[in-house]
């Protein structure tokens, strides 16, 4: 086998499953979530330990990334049920957060799928909130300091998604593509995943480390800025949701959710040189 066809026909040949125990499967995808989670906590807690950022402890450091799991979670979820299907769940509203659906007269195990990534941003957010709240800190003191480390973890979210076979790219006649088995047609189709890993990821990661502005807000902002700019073009290649399809004027509803979070950014910079200029005074 030569590589293109190698590359052409790997997702086909990874396996969804991590791990196997009797009834009960481990995924590559919810292993994603954790390895994600770990990373953030290796580079912020090393900049605790090493006394770069001493607004906080470690112990309350990880109190934060708990709470900031549990935003994730609920609104990553409440995200997709909201902005992508609605109209599904206001008729099934069980289904939100119960891994189980009644059909035929009976109850029957589905898990919980769908997840929105801008719905988690919102959730995360809103547990930063909180939790700046509790000891006393500026929204975006903790969020400029946890910003610096997501791309890095979330570069391996997208990697879940990946072997997942999810979230793949529309069809294509470069050399690039690859053919998706639960994609619909036999066509080769963009790696949107590996993009988004690539640009969200460790591109927009080193893009903050390299301005590492101190003022108040920037990392923040040039995170949610930085994501939603990427992810708008990276739009282009990847398939809308069939059940969505394009929202206005071709665009997905990915991308007018991208659009709020660029003019998100843009406001978070204002309201963060704005505060800076009020503890300077």
């Amino acid at each position: 086998m030569d590589l293109l066809t190698w590359w052409q026909t790997l997702p086909s040949k990874m396996d969804p499953v991590l791990l196997s125990i009797g009834p009960f499967s481990i995924y590559w995808y919810s292993t994603m979530y954790l390895v994600a989670f770990g990373v953030v906590y290796l580079i912020c807690s090393r900049q605790i330990k090493n006394g770069k950022f001493k607004l906080i402890n470690l112990n309350q450091f990880e109190d934060l990334l708990t709470w900031c799991f549990i935003g994730l979670l609920i609104g990553a979820r409440l995200g997709y049920v909201i902005f992508y299907n609605f109209d599904y769940y206001l008729s099934h509203p069980l289904e939100i957060l119960l891994p189980v659906a009644y059909r035929d007269g009976s109850w029957v195990f589905t898990g919980i799928a769908g997840m929105s990534y801008h719905g988690g941003v919102i959730g995360v957010l809103t547990a930063i909130w909180l939790f700046s709240r509790k000891v006393n800190l500026h929204l975006f003191v903790l969020a400029d300091f946890l910003t610096a480390a997501i791309p890095l973890g979330y570069f391996f979210g997208r990697i879940g998604n990946f072997i997942n076979g999810e979230l793949y790219g529309r069809s294509t006649d470069s050399f690039i593509g690859m053919y998706f088995p639960n994609a619909p047609g036999q066509f080769l189709r963009h790696p949107s995943q590996l993009y988004e890993a690539f640009f969200e990821g460790i591109v927009l990661y080193y893009v903050i480390k390299m301005f590492n502005n101190k003022n108040l807000g920037f990392n923040s902002g040039m995170y949610v800025f930085g994501y939603a700019f990427f992810r708008f073009f990276i739009e282009f290649f990847r398939q809308p949701d069939a059940h969505l399809g394009f929202i206005l004027f071709e665009l997905s509803m990915g991308q007018i959710l991208c659009i709020v979070m660029m003019l998100s950014g843009m406001y978070i910079w204002y309201v963060g040189k704005k505060d800076s200029l009020k503890t300077q005074t």
